[in-house]
């Protein structure tokens, strides 16, 4: 298995940046050096730092060969947001197609997505409100409350990507995530049939199960087992849950994946079982020292791989 780094933290002393705003600038030689010592393969970067290198042929391959020059490649493209909410899903369906050709200038391998929409309603202060974010009884978009339509829509969209990147051999994954159709297995195996492309695949992130509900929706281990056979890309993250049942909600602290609630011995055994070739991508902490938290996560799971003997 390969290792991804989808770091959710950018704070190397004296750089600190947000993650999810990031310049080609920011992944400077002390950060990358540091990745590479962990023992990543490579990273995911997003769709808008890939913009802001220029956003030409040229631009990019000068970037891939930074990243390449530290012993990392460009594993995935970032490339997520609804495809169905009318105010937002074109500009998300362009982007998705503008990440595929920067799949192909910079190596990648994959093209992955969550296609969930800003909440509607988040309440004040925002995210206090059912369906306003994670940890509530409530979610919104949800595949529980998904109308046929909405998978007829999405398949065509996913139809069209996945046609447009087989000629570069660039795989496109949606991400099993919160407040969006695909929320569990039974709406990734849905989407993925109706979808029908071999470079078509699922993005099991199994924290994204956990903290959807205040009480997850289906086991873990069901899950991954669902969908390890179609899974082509995979976020891990792991999470410790403080449950609140006299207000129907969960507030969720992340921590290193030995640390919390989900068996990633199980699920990397189950991936592994199914024949993954796929990145593991890490997604890393978002405080504290990261990078002494993401090498755990990294050893934990090499650590895991290696007892398996495979």
């Amino acid at each position: 298995m390969k290792f991804c780094y989808a770091n959710r933290r950018m704070t190397l002393y004296p750089n600190s940046v947000d993650p999810w705003d990031l310049a080609p600038k920011d992944y400077t030689d002390e950060f990358l050096t540091k990745v590479k010592e962990m023992g990543f393969d490579a990273l995911e970067i997003s769709t808008e730092t890939l913009d802001r290198t220029g956003g030409t042929e040229e631009s990019v391959s000068e970037f891939k060969k930074r990243i390449n020059g530290f012993g990392l490649d460009i594993g995935s493209i970032r490339s997520g947001g609804t495809l169905t909410e009318a105010k937002n899903a074109p500009e998300n369906i362009k982007k998705m197609k503008k990440a595929i050709t920067y799949g192909k200038w910079s190596g990648a391998e994959v093209v992955n997505g969550a296609i969930s929409a800003p909440a509607r309603y988040p309440g004040n202060p925002p995210g206090s409100l059912p369906a306003s974010g994670s940890g509530w009884s409530k979610s919104q978009d949800a595949s529980k409350d998904a109308d046929i339509w909405v998978y007829e829509h999405l398949a065509k969209v996913y139809q069209d990507a996945c046609d447009k990147a087989s000629d570069d051999n660039l795989n496109i994954s949606v991400e099993i995530h919160q407040n969006s159709p695909v929320d569990n297995s039974w709406s990734a195996l849905y989407l993925h049939d109706l979808v029908s492309r071999k470079n078509f695949g699922i993005n099991p992130d199994l924290g994204n199960v956990l903290w959807n509900y205040d009480q997850p929706e289906e086991t873990f281990e069901n899950c991954i087992d669902n969908v390890a056979s179609i899974s082509n890309y995979w976020h891990c993250k792991n999470l410790q849950t403080i449950y609140h049942p006299e207000n129907e909600r969960s507030v969720f602290i992340r921590v290193p994946l030995p640390d919390g609630e989900i068996d990633y011995r199980y699920a990397i055994t189950s991936l592994t079982n199914a024949g993954y070739e796929g990145y593991m991508a890490i997604e890393g902490t978002q405080n504290g020292d990261q990078f002494y938290k993401d090498y755990q996560s990294i050893s934990y799971a090499k650590n895991v791989i290696e007892s398996l003997d495979v």
